[in-house]
């Protein structure tokens, strides 16, 4: 590692395609250790960002550097793993002759390739599995073998995209677990994901990638802290759309709409009486309400804020 103790660093990152600028000026560094979630709508540039510090797009303007190499570098991008949402493994290998595989591209010698699958076997707990297909694993096997086919090498910096799309609850937690502990031997893992409770659960830091920037950084629990200063959400579900004339009394009584119309959310000193009486002065308007509930606000509630915003400000820049 570094001087600095950066997996991660990206200055001042443009890309283009054609004449659509993607990323605009984008900036991050993820430390060694580090789990740093990156967050943002479809289209944001979150993908384009993985790509160029992978190599695969050239950016116009800005600096990206591995472990403080710069990514031009072929040294630098063999200090990278990276984990895609698509499962990346030969389905009809078993686990250890996929990592076999991945070992010798990584550059590593039949003996080293030998050491680190002992080495990863461990780390990725897939010991149970190593000599099973990949085709007859489970949803949670399979991304635990991927994940363990990317840190063969023991990079300086770990990408996962969506890592546990398509997974169960305790197959998600496994690989929470086993995210965390790879971050505890000094990996920084740069982490995509529309899951906010993961995020949540995991991330040291998140960044909000909107419009090709990052516009919102820090710790998770200090982010919603110092956006809602200690309020409540009082979320409303809905059976089915109100009428227009309804939406306007909950507009008008400081709600914000999602779900097609069928939640509304307000952000308020709010306690369980409090809810019980909104809930019945909804009823007796004409609403049909089919949950009404308090919370602590999270990183969902913020992600929505932040998108609805960004919507807000680039409809006022087009009219």
């Amino acid at each position: 590692m570094t001087g600095d103790g950066k997996a991660l660093s990206v200055v001042g990152l443009e890309t283009r395609y054609g004449d659509r600028q993607v990323l605009r000026g984008l900036s991050l560094d993820v430390e060694a250790g580090q789990i740093y979630g990156l967050l943002g709508p479809n289209g944001a540039g979150k993908t384009t960002l993985i790509r160029s510090i992978c190599g695969r797009v050239k950016p116009v303007a800005g600096s990206i550097k591995i472990a403080g190499q710069p990514n031009s570098q072929r040294s630098a991008l063999r200090r990278i793993g990276l984990v895609p949402q698509e499962i990346a493994l030969y389905h009809y290998l078993t686990v250890r002759e996929n990592l076999t595989v991945f070992g010798r591209l990584s550059g590593l010698s039949r003996y080293e390739t030998s050491k680190a699958i002992d080495w990863v076997m461990e780390a990725a707990g897939i010991t149970q599995r190593i000599d099973e297909r990949v085709e007859i694993l489970s949803g949670g096997w399979r991304r635990r073998a991927n994940i363990a086919a990317a840190i063969l090498h023991q990079p300086a910096l770990l990408i996962l995209d969506e890592p546990t799309v398509g997974v169960d609850v305790e197959a998600r937690n496994g690989l929470h677990d086993l995210i965390k502990e790879l971050s505890r031997t000094g990996m920084g893992v740069l982490l995509t994901t529309h899951d906010m409770e993961q995020a949540e659960a995991l991330c040291d830091q998140v960044g909000f990638l909107q419009h090709g920037r990052i516009d919102l950084a820090g710790n998770p629990r200090e982010l919603v802290e110092n956006a809602y200063h200690g309020h409540k959400e009082i979320i409303v579900d809905l059976r089915e759309p109100a009428s227009p004339r309804l939406n306007a009394q909950l507009v008008n009584s400081g709600f914000q709409a999602a779900n097609a119309g069928r939640t509304w959310s307000s952000f308020g000193q709010f306690g369980k009486g409090d809810a019980e009486h909104i809930s019945a002065q909804l009823e007796q308007a004409g609403f049909a309400v089919r949950e009404l509930r308090v919370r602590q606000p999270g990183l969902d509630s913020l992600f929505i804020q932040l998108n609805r915003e960004a919507a807000e400000a680039s409809s006022e820049q087009a009219a």
